[in-house]
């Protein structure tokens, strides 16, 4: 089913790649929880967003195709087929009909104008390439790819010892950036850019050093956030980190903010890991927030 959100002049499609349960328990994928608080929470998470049975928060893996002025935006790119992620289960050889569902939308991979990769772990680059032929070649031909600066130097493998240190990021890189790099298609930027008037990037550390957002300014505006939250129920508990957090407390700053912002601006929340209706609005409530869920308009 094709999900679309109006955002003023724009329109968001949400093209999925797979949801399910965590291949972790609860406090395994966020090991800040606490199971008391946690607990209260049970009457909106089952079943939608936790599996009591299994003690498994539910999570989407899915990619934002956003069309505005004349641009066609894509932001983050999932796990992608046939990539050897022996470490990641879930994202482990896949074969899932992604393309399709991007088809279903309107779109084929040559009208992507921009790909935009809020940060470079496994589940957010996998379809900036594909296989074709043995050979890993990029899935937009037209697009470019914009990353950060701060974020390629994190994890580009031709940095000293990388390589060896960190041969699943190598792998990585080898077959998601690399291809795109040797096309002449990878654009590093900073982590504050413009794209144009609507489409602002900036910067959203602490998942990773270099990670940034999507800042959308059109109508009520929208916020494209990568991994700066996983899951709702870190909305009302926003120093709950996820497991992947590198920089713990940069994290939740950057969290934080970016709820402040959304709930003083009225900008729509769509995080990259949320299970239906996977956007939110966030409402203050006391000292802390609230996500109110938002149905597609088409």
């Amino acid at each position: 089913m094709i999900q679309t959100w109006q955002v003023g002049g724009a329109s968001v499609t949400r093209i999925e790649e797979q949801v399910g349960p965590n291949d972790a328990v609860a406090s395994g994928f966020i090991p800040d929880i606490v199971r008391e608080r946690f607990e209260r929470h049970l009457p909106w998470m089952v079943p939608t967003h936790y599996d009591p049975a299994r003690d498994r928060l539910i999570t989407s893996c899915h990619s934002w195709l956003i069309r505005v002025g004349g641009r066609t935006v894509l932001v983050d790119t999932c796990g992608g087929n046939h990539k050897e992620r022996p470490w990641l289960p879930r994202f482990h050889m896949q074969d899932r009909p992604y393309l399709a569902r991007l088809a279903a939308a309107g779109v084929s991979p040559a009208d992507i104008d921009i790909v935009l990769c809020t940060h470079l772990h496994a589940d957010h680059v996998g379809w900036n390439t594909r296989l074709e032929n043995g050979r890993w070649v990029p899935t937009f031909p037209n697009a470019r790819y914009l990353y950060s600066r701060v974020e390629d130097e994190r994890w580009n493998p031709a940095i000293g010892d990388r390589r060896a240190k960190s041969p699943d990021r190598a792998r990585v890189y080898d077959d998601s950036l690399s291809p795109v790099i040797a096309a002449g298609q990878a654009v590093l930027i900073e982590m504050a850019h413009e794209i144009d008037a609507s489409l602002q990037v900036r910067p959203a550390p602490g998942h990773t050093p270099g990670q940034v957002l999507l800042d959308l300014r059109e109508g009520r505006g929208a916020i494209f956030c990568g991994d700066a939250i996983h899951h709702p129920v870190q909305v009302y508990e926003p120093s709950w980190n996820n497991r992947a957090d590198e920089q713990p407390e940069v994290a939740r700053a950057t969290r934080r903010g970016l709820l402040e912002h959304c709930a003083d601006s009225g900008a729509l929340l769509f995080p990259t890991h949320f299970a239906a209706p996977h956007v939110v609005a966030i409402e203050r409530r006391g000292e802390g927030f609230a996500p109110r869920f938002m149905e597609p308009d088409a």
